[in-house]
């Protein structure tokens, strides 16, 4: 390839103290995360997002590249309170119980969450000290770069918990509580569908005292510390956690891989069981997740000793997952199939061609007076397609290492270790495979590192980069999901100098470049793969982000010329298949929701029950409405193709021929998913009939009137009948037009419902409606969704405590509990599947 693509360039003037693999992070809602002394730095790419895209920050060498341009972000950050530290000399004055980070406080680790755990939709991050604190931050109101504020010190609430024990000295309970290293692992998935409103997510931390601590998030900003388990009578310094495996039905595995200072590594086995609770109603069975924790007798031994650099699990699906670690000039892999038992899913084809241990010895890469192979390493990052590893060290150097899945090669192995006459082609599937030849490798290692240390002098060419000049590289990912741009953090340093630089002068930069080439059609291969794995019978994660996993899509096709090769193709693939149009014979837009009649007609018990008002109720409703909404992948699916026919009609706005294929693909989009969310409400409120009272009337009505509209399916208005039958109930049929139309809250003219997008007096004042509600907007206390700014009333729960709290809302459903669970429980958009934020 030519001179690589920069995209982004941006100073940070601070340093980094602690480089490491996860250094430099994403999150599921689509945010990067990188760590320096005093601050964690959040930076969201401008890709998909539309809401207030003129505050992003751009910086880049290429600026003036017109054909590719410059990447976008919205940048906010959590600065380190130092006087907030434990003094762990209250507690304890035993020199076992020291803390020698307390003389510079700095941050030292961070950890996040699966996405959908606040109040926000977001997820939580976990910030742990050189002063072994930890503490929880979410986002407050606008996460891409609002305030994030602090919910929990767990380090307070361990020490508060240990020291109940009074069977165990004061030191022992200190050391305890103090932290070493943390790993957040991602959401189970049960297998049940609409995936579960069920938090089963851990915190794993190790501490001092040789513990695994296995730490559970509540929903009121508290900690429930689950477990605690003794592996070790050494410090734990690192942790790490593989992903979840559905080994049988309603029961997920994973593994926790933990090291100790003289190298040792261990492992330890979660299960967790979906077990249903004794208390159900006919809005679904409730759920809850029960964990055992077993320590396995495994034992992974290499010839060296000493402390780790780093340790990860790589997970390849219908694979056991690949434990990597890293020593002093040596990178591992470690494999056990026994470890986690099969997968329900898995095939007998899908397993790895290796397994036990191997070993791999690493090679000085010379391009700086500072490389060399003992560095620490600051990036490791597993590439599915080409069956690759990529490698980073501190120095800046690139290591490949293919064979990772027994695809390309047999074993894991490096490429520079591979014989001179065995070479690597790329197959038409995309996998990297062994041949003879004259071709190369896609991925070489010393053309990683010759193009990653170009960048690095472009990047800094006013500081005239020599060979003395060393690229401290504290941190490395993938940007487009290994398609062939990576992001990492990088300083200019010169070690054979011996000169001290004071905090105040460093400067770090972040940089986004394309590292090698790839074809567009790959990009609309991947596409495709990425919807058909969300279009499947399996379910997801509630919580998951459309713009985390769209990002690649948006940045390789920012421009038209791009766009334009794939039309045809990009079509094809976004529009709506016969199985899910509405109106076929076979078109599935039901989504199974299957929901009893919740009306206490048979039941005098449930008829106590069926109040509105009730909490219990009222937390059945809303997490039935959660799961029903958000919980489904085919309408995930729907809402990333939407999202994706939006973004390409609006790049092709000089050619409108294509943009007509594009708009009409969006129309299809649009009306199957508001057809499901209106029979997901419809049939909610079927369910809760025998608590309707008039305030839900004139909302009950509204989605009557959706239901309606000519292009609903036949069963879609049958439902829309039964519905309107039971509203009946409570206000006859010729009463009904006072309770549908609104005022005009500038002249109180009479505002008919003919558009639920907007809403137009005969005054020609004009208002927007709420997208939840379809209801006029006519207040401040409203969210915007950041992908296709469509806005809603505020949940209830956003406000503070004071009087008037329904205020804002309109007077028709003002006392409307349905209305409030509904606001409640939309905590993503319901027509792209992005997050809402509040700028008031």
């Amino acid at each position: 390839m030519g001179s690589p693509l920069i995209y982004t360039s941006m100073n940070v003037p601070t340093v980094i103290t602690s480089p490491s693999v996860n250094c430099l992070q994403w999150s599921e809602d689509g945010q990067v995360f990188f760590t320096s002394k005093n601050a964690v730095y959040i930076m969201t790419p401008e890709h998909g997002i539309n809401f207030d895209i003129n505050s992003v920050i751009k910086s880049s060498v290429n600026d003036n590249v017109e054909e590719r341009p410059s990447v976008g972000w919205f940048r906010t950050m959590i600065p380190f309170d130092k006087t907030d530290a434990c003094r762990w000399t209250d507690h304890s004055q035993d020199w076992s119980a020291l803390s020698l980070g307390s003389m510079d406080i700095s941050v030292w680790s961070i950890a996040l969450s699966p996405s959908h755990l606040t109040r926000h939709a977001g997820c939580i991050l976990a910030v742990l000290s050189s002063n072994m604190d930890l503490s929880l931050w979410i986002a407050n109101r606008n996460a891409l770069k609002g305030e994030w504020k602090k919910v929990s010190s767990i380090t307070g609430i361990l020490l508060e918990s240990f020291f109940k024990n009074e069977s165990l000295p004061r030191t022992a309970n200190t050391i305890a509580a103090q932290i070493l290293c943390i790993d957040w692992s991602s959401q189970p998935d049960f297998g049940r569908s609409p995936a579960l409103e069920l938090d089963s997510s851990f915190l794993v931390c190790g501490n001092r005292a040789g513990s695994l601590l296995f730490i559970r998030y509540e929903n009121d900003d508290t900690i429930k510390l689950e477990n605690t388990l003794t592996v070790a009578d050494q410090w734990i310094l690192q942790v790490a956690f593989s992903k979840w495996r559905l080994t049988q039905p309603m029961t997920c595995v994973a593994l926790v891989a933990y090291s100790t200072p003289d190298g040792s590594i261990g492992i330890v086995r979660v299960t967790q069981t979906l077990q249903t609770t004794t208390e159900h109603s006919p809005l679904g069975l409730g759920y809850s997740a029960h964990p055992t924790f077993e320590q396995l007798e495994v034992a992974i031994c290499d010839t060296r000793k000493g402390a780790l650099t780093a340790l990860k699990w790589i997970d390849i699906p219908g694979c056991p997952p690949v434990l990597v670690y890293n020593r002093p000039g040596t990178v591992h892999f470690w494999s056990d199939a026994s470890s986690v038992p099969p997968s329900v899913f898995s095939t007998s084809t899908s397993a790895l061609s290796w397994s036990g241990l191997r070993s791999l010895q690493l090679k000085t890469q010379k391009h700086s007076i500072g490389s060399s192979f003992l560095q620490q390493v600051s990036g490791i990052q597993y590439i599915h397609e080409k069956d690759a590893m990529i490698l980073c060290l501190l120095d800046g150097s690139f290591h490949a290492v293919y064979g990772i899945a027994g695809i390309s090669h047999s074993e894991p192995i490096l490429d520079y270790s591979w014989p001179d006459a065995i070479t690597g082609t790329t197959t038409t599937a995309g996998q990297a495979t062994l041949n003879t030849g004259n071709q190369t490798l896609s991925l070489r290692s010393e053309l990683l590192s010759t193009t990653v240390r170009d960048v690095f002098e472009r990047v800094e060419h006013t500081a005239g980069i020599s060979f003395t000049d060393v690229m401290r590289t504290s941190g490395m990912v993938c940007y487009d999901d290994g398609i062939g741009t990576l992001m990492w953090l990088h300083e200019v340093t010169r070690p054979a100098d011996f000169n001290y630089k004071h905090d105040a002068k460093h400067n770090s930069v972040l940089t986004v470049a394309r590292i090698w080439n790839v074809e567009n059609v790959d990009i609309i291969n991947k596409l495709s793969q990425v919807l058909r794995d969300f279009n499947v019978d399996a379910c997801l994660n509630v919580g998951l982000s459309p713009l985390s996993r769209l990002r690649f899509v948006f940045f390789h096709l920012r421009q038209y010329s791009d766009l334009s090769h794939l039309h045809s193709r990009l079509v094809e693939t976004l529009k709506l298949t016969d199985y899910e149009l509405e109106g076929s014979e076979r078109g599935d837009h039901t989504l199974g929701i299957h929901l009893n009649t919740w009306s206490g007609q048979d039941d005098e018990r449930m008829q106590d029950n069926v109040d509105l008002n009730d909490f219990h109720v009222r937390k059945d409703l809303r997490n039935s409405l959660k799961r029903h909404l958000f919980g489904y992948s085919q309408m995930l699916s729907l809402r990333m193709r939407l999202s994706v026919a939006d973004y390409a009609w609006k790049l092709c706005c000089y050619n409108p021929e294509e943009q007509a294929f594009y708009s009409n693909v969006a129309q299809g989009l649009l009306m199957a998913i508001s057809h499901r969310n209106l029979r997901i409400l419809i049939r909610h409120l079927i369910a809760v009939a025998g608590a309707f009272t008039l305030d839900d009337v004139p909302f009950v009505l509204r989605l009557v009137v959706q239901s309606s509209l000519p292009s609903s399916p036949v069963n879609l208005l049958a439902e829309g009948k039964q519905l309107s039958a039971l509203a009946e109930r409570i206000v006859p049929l010729d009463k009904h037009g006072k309770h549908l139309h609104e005022r005009c809250p500038a002249c109180g003219v009479e505002v008919l419902l003919q558009d639920i997008i907007s809403a137009t007096c005969q005054n020609g004042h004009t208002w927007s409606r709420c997208s939840i509600t379809t209801f006029i907007l006519s207040t401040t206390h409203v969210r915007t969704c950041i992908g296709c700014t469509r806005k809603a009333f505020l949940p209830l729960s956003g406000l503070e405590e004071s009087g008037g709290l329904r205020e804002f809302l309109p007077a028709a459903v003002r006392n409307s509990r349905f209305v409030e669970e509904l606001l409640e429980a939309v905590h993503r958009c319901l027509f792209c599947g992005n997050a809402f934020v509040s700028v008031l």
